[in-house]
């Protein structure tokens, strides 16, 4: 994932304005919308419009739109990547998949989970309140 966060650097590079401040800090969001993309991917809901909110300030008006694509074009090819890879029971760095609930201890679930939605079939009801939740959301919105 530190190469999907540094290439997306180094395409938009040449068009930053804001001088060497501009660069680490449009390097440092790359890095942690990348990090967060992998690391907590199912609270992170739209990851390619929060980064390009984070760094459009270092890009003048013009640059804008072609500052999106590649935002966007990047982030959806990271989630398929980490799509990929979770379907076969490992996260980004290799470690096996367990479910995101807790036991009643409080420990952290140890089953596998199913793929759509990061919860073991034990677990599954706390994928349905989460839907629901959303759309109460949505509809007070």
């Amino acid at each position: 994932m530190y190469q999907v966060s540094r290439a997306i650097y180094r395409e938009l590079s040449p068009e930053i304005v804001t001088g060497r401040d501009g660069h680490a800090e449009v390097l440092r969001a790359c890095e942690s919308a990348i990090e967060r993309l992998a690391t907590d991917r199912h609270y992170f809901a739209h990851p390619a419009r929060s980064l390009f909110r984070d760094i459009r300030t270092n890009f003048p008006l013009q640059a804008q739109t072609r500052v999106w694509v590649t935002v966007r074009d990047y982030v959806t090819a990271a989630e398929r990547l980490l799509a990929s890879l979770t379907t076969r029971g490992r996260d980004v760095f290799g470690n096996p998949l367990q479910c995101r609930a807790t036991t009643r201890r409080g420990t952290a679930c140890q089953r596998i989970p199913v793929h759509a939605n990061g919860y073991c079939p034990s677990h599954q009801h706390l994928a349905m309140t989460e839907e629901v939740e959303l759309e109460e959301l949505a509809l007070a919105a």
